[in-house]
């Protein structure tokens, strides 16, 4: 009998008494709510927040501190030139600290001349300005009322000037500017006296900075700084050596042309062409020669013409006679890198780059020429810039051929030379192609 559907489903899921019930279906595992952060991401982050922190205060510092470090540059560069005098001064039995202290004592003597001397010219010369304005002043109110007809009078231009708005406000605003002044020259003491400070220390305690500086270096590094530093001392000293004879040949060439036109304070002015026009860069002799120039235009218009042309001749022998042969052994770098190191120092560092770029320049020229690996020049004429025979390309020589092969049709030569030269071509192109490539280079030839 068939089974129905009822015995059907209940024989399919009878089983066997004794026996495990069947597996059911897998089961999927709970969802998981998200996964766990790795080990390393916290740490990085830390490092990365601490780097940050790091670099920020880093920053701060720096800018806190640029100035003093520009001191201390200075300062460095100032031992370095005093340090062959010290040195010369050591080497002969004098005490190192004592010997620097010499030197100071001179350079600080030789700067408190100076400063006096200009400062009590320009007293004077402000002192006369006053004593005479009321005059100058007469003058122009004269000039002007002959050439246009007015009738100025200087009472009236005095009482209109003193009862402006412009002078009152003048007049406020430098008494406020006057604890300015007076702060920003107690800043430049504080700076002068900070920077001699650590020149002092830096040239007196030389050989002892040197000694811990290569004391954590290996015995070839401490050869190579070394060598830097006796080049850098060579070159910055040299520099302002050489510098200081061309001052004193320019403020004594200087001197005998103002003495000879009779303009007043002829000494401090010469003193002063000399010191601004060596230790100034570049724009030096122009500042230097204005100073002589309006001196001697209050003498007579013409001597400040002659005065002029003295300065435009003087620094044309400097530049290529008397520095060339001052420098040679120093600083000898050429007149472009010079200038461009300038502009770079000012660009950085201001006055004081500008100062310091020469001497910096010439050091590391000097320390990587050394290392540096130079050959032998042919003796190629295009290296002279000159070009001969040997340098004209082959297109030029083609060119050439070409020219001289035209020129006699277009210049008319005679219809005998253009036929001649037309016969010989075809029977040269003939030949050619007749013969062989040995032939018919013969019959070119010909």
């Amino acid at each position: 009998m068939a089974a129905t559907d009822e015995t059907g489903p209940a024989g399919r899921n009878t089983t066997v008494p004794g026996t495990p019930p069947p597996a059911g279906p897998p089961t999927d595992p709970a969802p998981r709510t998200g996964a766990r952060m790795p080990r390393w991401l916290p740490r990085a982050m830390v490092l990365a927040l601490a780097l940050i922190a790091v670099f920020q205060f880093g920053s701060w510092a720096f800018h806190q501190l640029t100035g003093l470090l520009i001191n201390v540059l200075i300062a460095f560069f100032l031992a370095l030139a005093v340090e062959p005098a010290v040195s010369w001064m050591a080497a002969r039995g004098v005490r190192r600290g004592f010997g620097t202290f010499l030197v100071f004592v001179g350079v600080l003597v030789v700067g408190a001349g100076f400063v006096t001397l200009l400062g009590s010219m320009l007293a004077e010369q402000i002192i006369k300005i006053v004593e005479d304005f009321p005059q100058y002043l007469d003058s122009v109110i004269n000039w002007i009322n002959t050439h246009f007809h007015t009738e100025l009078r200087r009472v009236d231009i005095q009482e209109n000037l003193l009862r402006s708005d412009w002078l009152r406000n003048y007049v406020q605003n430098s008494a406020t500017g006057v604890l300015d002044v007076s702060a920003q020259v107690l800043g430049g003491l504080f700076r002068l006296l900070t920077i001699a400070l650590f020149s002092f220390y830096f040239a007196a305690d030389g050989p002892r900075l040197r000694r811990t500086i290569c004391s954590v270096l290996p015995p070839a590094r401490q050869a190579e700084v070394l060598r830097a530093w006796e080049i850098a001392v060579n070159k910055t000293g040299g520099y302002l050596y050489s510098r200081g004879l061309m001052a004193l040949i320019s403020g004594l060439a200087h001197y005998v042309l103002l003495e000879f036109l009779d303009v007043p304070y002829a000494p401090v002015l010469a003193v002063w062409v000399g010191v601004v026009s060596q230790f100034i860069p570049t724009i030096g002799t122009y500042l230097a020669g204005a100073l002589p120039m309006l001196i001697a235009f209050t003498v007579a218009p013409w001597y400040a013409v002659w005065v002029l042309v003295f300065v435009v001749v003087y620094q044309q022998f400097e530049n290529y006679v008397l520095q060339p042969k001052l420098t040679a052994r120093t600083v000898d770098i050429h007149p472009a890198v010079a200038f461009g190191s300038v502009v770079a120092g000012t660009a950085l560092l201001g006055a004081v780059g500008a100062l310091i770029a020469i001497p910096a320049v010439a050091t590391l020229q000097a320390f990587l020429g050394a290392y540096v690996k130079r050959y032998d020049v042919t003796d190629d004429p295009r290296v002279l810039g000159h070009r001969g025979s040997g340098g004209t390309s082959a297109f030029g020589r083609r060119g050439r051929g070409l020219w001289a092969q035209r020129r006699p049709e277009d210049d008319g030569a005679g219809p005998a030379a253009g036929a001649g030269a037309a016969g010989a071509g075809a029977a040269g192109s003939g030949a050619a192609g007749a013969a062989g490539p040995g032939e018919g280079g013969t019959a070119g030839a010909s």
